[in-house]
């Protein structure tokens, strides 16, 4: 069963990766590397459908639960990331309960959902193998809603509420840029808004989580309740070691690199 819906649920904090150079190979090597989680990012990442199934295939190797973002909330993709076996979604861009409610739905079958049925040829059910895996697969699912504008925080109370939800994932990056601090996430502002939808979580008893490469930031979260938290991405371990590595021998890049505290 899905030990990272079991881990959130207990209130265990689960450490996460986000894998966003869109291939299985660096997925292989991070799968091993004792992370809770890895985020395949369909969203931002240059991913599609059949490589993102080469990815949960290479991070099947490994001890991490691998988490699929969608690029965005639609009903069609739902039934494809999960039929080729992705268990824990992750949404982006959920503003209301409604639109919560619509993707609980998707990942459901009838009549509690909308879900297609084409297991006998999905790698879900191991191509019907595992004979009850349409009873089995809702409890199997785990999913994460994320919330990342102003309107979302307003109505995170009822997103929450949303039987079906397993978990509400902070943006802070879109959340800085929303309310006016764009590419500045360690705002003050920002920072008080995350701190509260942690809070409001955590009242509610919904697990939280986000990304922030900022170790402090990522510690802090962890003590104030927050279950899943990414603190880096395969991009920018790639791009600041061979840096570093460059600049130790009198090399490196020409102009001065962005910093941030999210990725």
């Amino acid at each position: 069963m899905n030990r990272f819906k079991t881990a959130i649920q207990q209130g265990q904090a689960q450490i996460g990766f986000w894998q966003a150079l869109a291939n299985p190979y660096t997925v292989e090597i991070c799968a091993g590397a004792g992370f809770d989680w890895l985020l395949l990012d369909a969203e931002h990442g240059p991913n599609d459908l059949p490589l993102i199934l080469s990815q949960l295939q290479a991070a099947a190797t490994g001890t991490a639960e691998p988490v699929v973002r969608l690029p965005v909330a639609d009903t069609a993709l739902v039934k494809q990331y999960l039929d080729i076996g992705a268990r824990t979604l992750l949404i982006p861009m959920v503003e209301t309960a409604e639109e919560a409610a619509a993707m609980v739905r998707a990942t459901r079958y009838p009549p509690h959902g909308v879900r297609g049925v084409g297991s006998a040829i999905g790698r879900a059910s191991r191509w019907n193998r595992d004979s009850d895996y349409l009873k089995t697969a809702e409890a199997d699912l785990c999913l994460l809603v994320q919330v990342e504008c102003r309107r979302a925080l307003d109505n995170l109370e009822a997103i929450a509420s949303v039987e079906g939800v397993d978990g509400v994932f902070i943006g802070p990056s879109d959340l800085a840029a929303d309310l006016g601090h764009l590419g500045n996430p360690g705002h003050p502002e920002v920072q008080e808004a995350i701190l509260g939808a942690i809070a409001t979580l955590k009242r509610c008893g919904r697990p939280s989580g986000m990304l922030i490469a900022d170790q402090a930031l990522a510690r802090t979260y962890i003590e104030l309740g927050a279950s899943f938290v990414a603190v880096g991405t395969d991009v920018t371990v790639l791009a600041r070691g061979a840096e570093a590595l460059a600049e130790r021998f009198g090399r490196g890049p020409k102009h001065q690199v962005a910093s941030g505290g999210v990725y």
